[in-house]
């Protein structure tokens, strides 16, 4: 029995040597190319000149004092509670950022099986078998009857992977993975900014609807004046009809703003992905200081490749990268084992007794000699697919760059738009009410009233509409430089 035990001891001791020669000889060569980091095919800065005037100063001294944007959580930068609160419900509920954390699940779970392959898989079998033979297939004449149990532990088609092809698989499945992480960052990054500008346009719109709603009751009263005046004889019928059409105007907008709230409500609704706390939800456009933080400027154009949505591009690329490796390592032969070792007997009684050891050692090679060209097409396909992500992932960057420089060109003119906007608004105001003092006094017909009051109402509705504007540009400018995924900040890593 010690000479059964010491035997079998022997043989394991074999297996497991031979198995770690097999995986230290697996991998030797990767055939797949050197990755190169893609040079960014975008200006260093986004400094802009519209007809001999600087819009977008260069980046100064300031670029390396301030934070990035992805370094800036959600939460320090969206200052506003009830922002905040409809921000964390929308991460808990959406629907699409789910969706988004199952793929990376789904990849994590791809890439384990495909790495997987690179080592064997030692599996135990145990069989028992009885046949019968014919007397007449016998050499005896008589009907034998055959049993066979064996016990048996061993690899089996274990491809030694001497050129990377199964290394540069999992690789490519890795890349894969870390694509799905990036695309999670950066479907939260487009959730939180959608969320932000939805309660804010809520917030805008609700302004606006009450804006109507003032003037609707202030034309109405003075209608209801005008009325009585018509009535005696003091105000001509043409000024009451322009009354009329201004009162009807303003009933026309609340009835079109009451509606624009409630799909606000819904779009918004259906961000957070479930049911809003009124509590939550804005009654009016807040100052941007309480809402939103200041937006870092003068930062370099390299903050782009920290962007989730250029990082997963450059991950796509990598992953095309190894797989020009397999493709490689597919003209070269591949040579597989299959091994076992255990013991076999007529009994089971007699499967652990001396001399019922038995093992197969059953090695394989396969060298590719035609195949019609396939093997070439396959790597041309897989080099072709790694010039398209190279052109993917240099428009990622292109597009980027575009969406930031659009973004500072607005934030560079915002301030002097609402300062004007802000001038013409109190300019107006202060026009309706000289020309309405006047119509009072009978020195100048309602038609110069109506005109200063549909004037400020329009500046009125300007000034709230450049508001929105201001304030979604902060959300954007914090969107396309990459903040916006991480809670409390840190940035992507």
């Amino acid at each position: 029995m010690q000479a059964l035990q010491h035997k079998q001891k022997t043989m394991v001791q074999r297996t497991v040597m031979a198995l770690a020669l097999a995986t230290a000889l697996a991998g030797c060569a990767n055939l797949a190319p050197d990755y190169q980091q893609v040079a960014a095919p975008v200006p260093s800065d986004w400094s802009q000149r519209v007809d001999g005037k600087q819009i977008v100063a260069a980046n100064g001294e300031r670029a390396a004092q301030t934070n990035a944007a992805d370094a800036i959580g959600w939460r320090q930068f969206f200052l506003d509670t009830r922002l905040q609160k409809v921000i964390e419900q929308s991460l808990q509920n959406n629907r699409d950022l789910r969706v988004a954390a199952l793929n990376i699940e789904k990849a994590r779970a791809q890439y384990r099986i495909t790495d997987a392959d690179r080592f064997p898989a030692i599996g135990a079998t145990g069989t028992s078998s009885t046949s019968r033979t014919p007397a007449e297939l016998t050499t005896s004449g008589r009907a034998t009857i055959a049993r066979q149990q064996s016990v048996t532990v061993g690899i089996s088609s274990y491809e030694l992977d001497f050129f990377g092809r199964l290394k540069n698989l999992s690789d490519a499945a890795l890349e894969t993975y870390r694509y799905q992480e990036e695309t999670r960052r950066s479907t939260q990054i487009s959730l939180v900014a959608e969320v932000a500008t939805a309660w804010l346009t809520l917030a805008s719109d609700r302004e606006l609807l009450k804006l109507a709603q003032d003037t609707l009751q202030s034309q109405s009263r003075t209608y209801e004046l005008s009325q009585r005046s018509h009535d005696i004889g003091t105000t001509s019928g043409v000024d009451l009809a322009s009354q009329e059409a201004t009162v009807e105007s303003a009933r026309a907008d609340v009835a079109r703003y009451t509606a624009q709230v409630a799909q606000d409500i819904n779009a918004l609704r259906l961000l957070v992905g479930g049911d809003l706390d009124e509590q939550d939800l804005p009654q009016g456009l807040p100052e941007a200081a309480s809402v939103l933080l200041p937006t870092p400027a003068g930062l370099p154009s390299e903050v782009l490749l920290r962007r989730p949505d250029v990082l997963a591009a450059e991950h796509t690329l990598k992953a095309a990268n190894a797989d020009i490796g397999a493709a490689r390592a597919a003209f070269f032969p591949s040579i597989s084992l299959t091994a076992n070792g255990g013991t076999a007997s007529q009994t089971l009684g007699g499967l652990f007794k001396p001399g019922s050891a038995s093992w197969s050692f059953v090695p394989s090679i396969n060298l590719p000699i035609f195949n019609a060209g396939s093997l070439r097409a396959s790597l041309d396909s897989a080099k072709i697919t790694r010039d398209i992500d190279v052109a993917n992932y240099e428009k990622a960057i292109q597009t980027a760059f575009r969406e930031v420089a659009d973004a500072l060109s607005l934030r560079a003119t915002l301030d002097q738009r609402l300062t004007a906007q802000s001038r013409v608004t109190a300019a107006n105001e202060k026009s309706y009410r000289l020309s309405e003092a006047r119509y009072r006094n009978g020195v100048d017909s309602y038609l110069t009233t109506l005109v200063s009051q549909r004037s400020l109402y329009s500046a009125q509705q300007t000034l709230i509409a450049l508001r929105l504007t201001e304030q979604s540009n902060r959300i954007t400018l914090y969107k396309v430089l990459g903040g916006g995924w991480n809670e409390q900040g840190g940035g992507a890593q």
